[in-house]
């Protein structure tokens, strides 16, 4: 199997990497972070970056071929985790089958350059059709 780098409109790296990469149905994310599709710059406020940045994630496994439904995993930073709730406003919105979230651990960051949380994600694409 080969190695396809995932790229997505509107979301992209300063370094020379790809939002993401997906070897046959396991797709692994880079850092994705809570900025504008349009301008590039970070959110205004925490609730903001969370939206934005969990669009990203929708935007990205979905260039891969795949659904929220396939990701398996999140793993979150942010500058304050007691903050959390910010983040499980809009995670409730993305996942709202209790029975049917992905995984996901949030820990304390020292994030930088106006950074109030980012993520990366694991997903499985292509099960043979078991898209909720």
């Amino acid at each position: 199997m080969s190695r396809t780098s995932i790229y997505t409109e509107g979301f992209s790296h300063r370094n020379p990497i790809p939002a993401a990469c997906r070897i046959g149905d396991i797709l692994c994310s880079g850092s994705i972070q809570g900025t504008d599709p349009g301008t590039g710059a970070y959110g205004d406020t925490l609730e903001a970056q969370c939206a934005l940045m969990l669009d990203h994630v929708r935007r990205i496994v979905e260039q891969a071929g795949g659904s929220t439904q396939d990701i398996i995993k999140l793993t979150v930073w942010m500058n304050d985790r007691s903050q959390r709730k910010a983040l499980n406003t809009v995670w409730l919105k993305m996942f709202p089958d209790e029975c049917s979230r992905p995984a996901r651990h949030t820990m304390q960051a020292s994030l930088d350059g106006g950074k109030l949380i980012e993520c990366s994600f694991m997903a499985v694409i292509g099960r043979g059709g078991n898209h909720a």
